[in-house]
């Protein structure tokens, strides 16, 4: 992969997923770690991140995504069968903005069941699919993101009844707090979870702590979280203590 994809790429996967080791990025880019430092180093020189011991991480804000994260997408897809291998026929699932959580939809083909977003790459993978019935919200788009926002997509979630929510995060604190860096997303996040009955968080290992500045819920508000990792002792332990279920994508047991 030539230098500048890498370098359009690498800050990008840091602002969807949260700092990321040099591992973790020399694997999906097909590189060596050290390209990745050597990349690392001219985009700290550029200002487009911040170098760490081992990684990298991104500044934290309200950061466009318009396009479905390029890197984790073997991690993210794994979640995604997972969670959507949860949902009976003829049930309801309310899909989250965001990659992790628009994946699941692409799992979702020739099944019988009511689709309800305001993520617009899950509106297009969906609207030809004649056996599912879907429900747009309504609301301001937000073009760079692709999703729909504000007080109109609030309301109509208040008058929307949900089986199953999907959401998604920036990060996951060790006390169980599910977080967002797109302050705007927060209010809509919160009307899904209220709109649903079951809350079931999709994060991959990297939003283990991840990012964010605005708090979305607390374990409490969460049934089940789906990832594909095992998630860190201090973590798991207060998502347990709340009743939520950790489910590890492709294993049996968790």
């Amino acid at each position: 992969m030539l230098a500048e994809r890498r370098h359009h790429l690498i800050p990008r996967a840091l602002r969807s997923g949260g700092p990321a080791a040099v591992t973790h990025l020399s694997g999906p880019l097909g590189v060596s770690p050290a390209t990745i430092r050597r990349d690392l180093a001219k985009l700290e020189e550029d200002g487009l991140l911040t170098r760490v011991r081992g990684g990298a991480v991104a500044d934290e804000g309200d950061q466009p995504s318009a396009e479905v994260a390029e890197l984790r997408v073997p991690e993210k897809d794994a979640i995604a069968a997972r969670a959507a291998a949860m949902i009976a026929d003829g049930r309801s699932v309310l899909l989250d903005v965001g990659t992790t959580a628009y994946r699941p939809a692409r799992r979702l083909h020739g099944r019988r069941l009511t689709v309800i977003t305001g993520n617009l790459v899950v509106y297009e993978e969906l609207a030809d699919d004649e056996g599912i019935e879907l429900v747009l919200l309504r609301g301001m788009v937000r073009r760079e993101h692709r999703f729909l926002v504000g007080f109109l997509t609030e309301d109509h979630l208040r008058r929307l009844h949900a089986d199953w929510l999907f959401l998604g995060t920036s990060g996951v604190r060790p006390g169980g707090q599910v977080m967002d860096t797109t302050v705007v997303e927060v209010p809509v996040k919160r009307a899904m979870i209220k709109a649903a009955d079951k809350v079931v968080l999709l994060a991959d290992s990297a939003k283990f702590p991840g990012t964010g500045m605005a708090k979305v819920c607390g374990p409490g508000d969460l049934d089940v979280v789906v990832t594909n990792a095992p998630v860190d002792p201090a973590t798991r332990s207060s998502l347990e203590e709340a009743g939520v279920e950790v489910v590890v994508a492709g294993r049996a047991e968790t």
